[in-house]
């Protein structure tokens, strides 16, 4: 194995070290939770964390503030709840799902195929070599995948097939649902064969990023890769009639963060849990008797589930005092802002420095000093 400079996106074995404590990410294969490993991590989170499970724009989540300790007996505890795998690929495992994909359209044949991929993934010794921001995508046709540019994606084109795109660029070539795991795979490790120290495929140079493509273009006229224009718009929060007549709730909570109560009432519906790339939370296959209690259960304990929330459109950095290059306690200004009233430019994400960690793809980034009004508009 060649040696390389590996990015310090954090996992479950190999922690961020941040100011305040330790910082786990848990990789989620399309975002899906079963109610009893919400159950685990919430008690982990309680009892090693900080209390909270954050959502994070790749449809994973994580728990700041675990004592360095305490870290091989969180990394156990995950491991036990199915959470973690390997130490090799505990951070390869990133793949997206359209979230309402065989629910409210498109098809659940993709939630298949990424498990299919979450295996073949953990069986190749050269996928461990994989950037932990390196990233995969099943999208179902209505673009929501696509709109976050993921290193490679199988983009459903109809029947058991999908259209094969590389970093943001169609390449004509469409393969079956029981081949795809394999090609995606297959599409990671020749980007491994091309690059030197990138970490994704689109910072490959533009001669190997083309030389890329040409290995797995189809036929037809490659180009880039854009939703479809009827590609639905607005979050995923609120009450939805599922294809099957059952239910599906969306709820976001303020930061994005669940208590370890909130998610254990959550996990106590024993429901198919969903996490999105937008840091909401699905709650599908409900009837509607049990989805009205849902409501009424958790809307109480701060779970938000009106499309009108600001908190829908608002998002922050960890900021002060987790963040040790934080200028201010970013997360307590915009909770003030939002509390109060205050406007929102469409979306905005907050941070307490030029990072700009965390920023969503289509947000306004505001890089606040001292106050909200002495904010940085990028």
């Amino acid at each position: 194995m060649v040696n390389r400079p590996t990015d310090r996106c954090p996992g479950v074995f190999a922690t961020h070290e941040a100011a305040d404590g330790r910082l786990a990410r848990l990789r989620l294969p399309g975002g899906v939770l079963t109610p009893a490993r919400l159950e685990a991590l919430a008690l982990a989170a309680e009892e090693l964390g900080d209390g909270y499970i954050e959502l994070t724009g790749r449809a994973n989540v994580q728990v700041r503030g675990i004592a360095a300790d305490d870290v091989e007996t969180f990394a156990d505890r995950m491991i036990a709840a199915g959470l973690a795998g390997s130490r090799s690929h505990d951070r390869v495992r990133n793949i997206v799902v359209s979230p309402l994909t065989g629910r409210l359209g498109g098809t659940s044949e993709l939630w298949t195929v990424a498990d299919r991929l979450g295996d073949v993934l953990r069986a190749s010794d050269r996928a461990q070599e994989l950037s932990g921001r390196f990233w995969f995508g099943l999208d179902d046709g209505r673009g929501d995948v696509l709109a976050r540019t993921p290193d490679v994606v199988g983009l459903w084109s109809g029947d058991d097939r999908a259209e094969l795109v590389i970093a943001d660029h169609r390449t004509g070539r469409t393969i079956s649902f029981d081949d795809l795991a394999d090609t995606l795979l297959d599409v990671a490790l020749a980007f491994l064969d091309l690059r030197t120290d990138e970490w994704r495929i689109a910072d490959l140079p533009a001669d190997r990023h083309r030389e890329l493509h040409r290995r797995f273009a189809g036929i037809g006229a490659p180009g880039k890769a854009a939703p479809p224009a009827d590609a639905p718009v607005g979050p995923r929060v609120g009450w939805f009639g599922q294809d099957d007549g059952r239910v599906l709730l969306g709820a976001v909570t303020p930061l994005h963060r669940l208590s370890a109560r909130q998610a254990q009432f959550a996990a106590a519906v024993g429901a198919p849990l969903i996490v999105t790339p937008d840091r909401e939370l699905l709650i599908a296959d409900l009837t509607e008797g049990v989805a009205e209690t849902v409501v009424r259960v958790l809307a109480p304990l701060g779970l938000i589930f009106d499309a009108g929330s600001a908190w829908t459109r608002a998002s922050a950095c960890t900021g002060a005092p987790g963040c040790a290059n934080a200028r201010t306690d970013v997360r307590r200004l915009l909770s003030e802002h939002v509390d109060r009233g205050g406007d929102l430019d469409g979306r905005e994400h907050w941070v307490a420095c030029e990072r700009g960690c965390g920023s969503p793809p289509d947000a306004l980034v505001r890089v606040l000093g001292a106050a909200p009004g002495d904010a940085e508009v990028g």
